[in-house]
């Protein structure tokens, strides 16, 4: 596939919006479009923007092999690794968009003149012209107008992926503090009520439009509690099934440590280590990282419930924070514990909430 990116500001900095398009190789059809106003910005953060919105459209669309075509030169520059990303606020959105692109098997970046180009400038215009003439309609009704979306405080822009992450409830491995990663174990009579606690309490959150869970039982079972309740399905996604532990699953930490000790205690401090047969935190980071790019290429800006397990959910909250690998090791998540991040689409991230557990109170 071949995806076009364009992005404008009126200043500079100044309105900014984007523009991406995405081909069929071959025969040039157009596959897929996406624009967004994404508030006061530069011409540099817009552009990244597009290219950001255009590899998230080929993820969705199942690509395999993208070629990149955009008339900034320092977007394609940077993203091929030929120019470094110097200033602060393009170190952010080359991460985002370097994340984005880890999902696909082959990206490549062009220059290409803006002549051709126009398609993608089209959209950022749009985008553009759209929002003005919501902003003079504001500027008529200023009774309306207080609500209106602002920056975000921090200098993010664009409307935020909210993800409320959700731990599944008690299993009797959890009872005794045990190794539980792939072993798929039911919730035990007080993990249900746990669940329809959780449930009870997000059912309360306006606007959830999607209930995404680990593939195993625990996880599944505690997500169908608050489906059942805002009558919504709960979607599978294999990224945020729980660490594999290997020869450690359903052994304490005691037990672990006596069984491999150098292992185990190279795995407390080094997250490239795995457990004898099982699977490094660094993995468990990667296709996180991955899943959460999956997740808002198809519910970007919207509400959603992430139901997991701790490794997972740290992973995600560390990705957030954009903090060190020790964030894992000193982080602690209850169960059916509540943590709220927002994704935004210039790839800063807030995170909201960490570990309330006051629904079981």
């Amino acid at each position: 596939m071949i995806v076009e990116a364009d992005g404008g500001s009126r200043g500079n900095p100044g309105p900014a919006g984007y523009g991406a398009v995405v081909r069929d190789k071959l025969s040039g059809e157009t596959l897929a479009e996406r624009k967004g106003f994404i508030g006061v910005a530069t011409n540099n953060v817009a552009e990244y923007q597009g290219l950001i919105a255009g590899l998230r459209a080929a993820v969705e669309l199942g690509a395999d092999s993208v070629d990149v075509r955009m008339d900034s030169k320092l977007v394609v520059e940077q993203m091929s690794g030929r120019w470094k990303v110097k200033h602060p606020s393009m170190q952010p959105l080359n991460r985002e968009a370097q994340e984005v692109a880890g999902a696909l098997p082959r990206v490549t970046y062009e220059w290409i003149p803006r002549e051709r180009n126009k398609q993608a400038d089209r959209l950022a215009n749009e985008a553009m012209d759209g929002e003005t003439k919501a902003a003079k309609s504001e500027a008529a009704a200023p009774e309306k107008a207080e609500g209106a979306k602002q920056p975000h405080w921090s200098g993010a822009v664009g409307e935020p992926t909210r993800i409320i992450l959700l731990r599944h409830g008690q299993t009797r491995l959890s009872v005794d503090r045990r190794y539980s990663g792939r072993g798929d174990h039911p919730l035990t009579e007080t993990g249900l009520e746990q669940a329809e606690k959780a449930a009870t309490r997000l059912s309360t959150v306006d606007g959830i439009a999607g209930i995404i869970s680990s593939p195993l039982q625990r996880a599944q079972q505690t997500a169908q509690k608050l489906a059942d309740k805002i009558e919504l399905e709960v979607v599978t996604h294999q990224g945020l099934i729980e660490t594999d532990f290997g020869d450690w699953e359903g052994l304490t930490f005691a037990e672990a440590a006596a069984k491999d000790p150098e292992v185990h205690r190279r795995w407390l401090g080094d997250t490239a280590q795995k457990p004898p047969n099982g699977e490094s935190f660094d993995e468990v980071h990667a296709r996180v990282r991955k899943a959460r790019t999956d997740i808002i290429a198809r519910y970007g800006g919207k509400t959603l419930v992430l139901v997991s397990h701790v490794t997972p959910i740290k992973t995600m909250l560390r990705q957030a924070l954009d903090v060190g690998p020790q964030f894992l090791f000193r982080m602690h998540l209850d169960l059916t514990g509540v943590s709220i991040a927002e994704f935004y689409p210039d790839g800063h991230a807030s995170v909201k909430l960490v570990n309330d557990t006051s629904h079981l109170g």
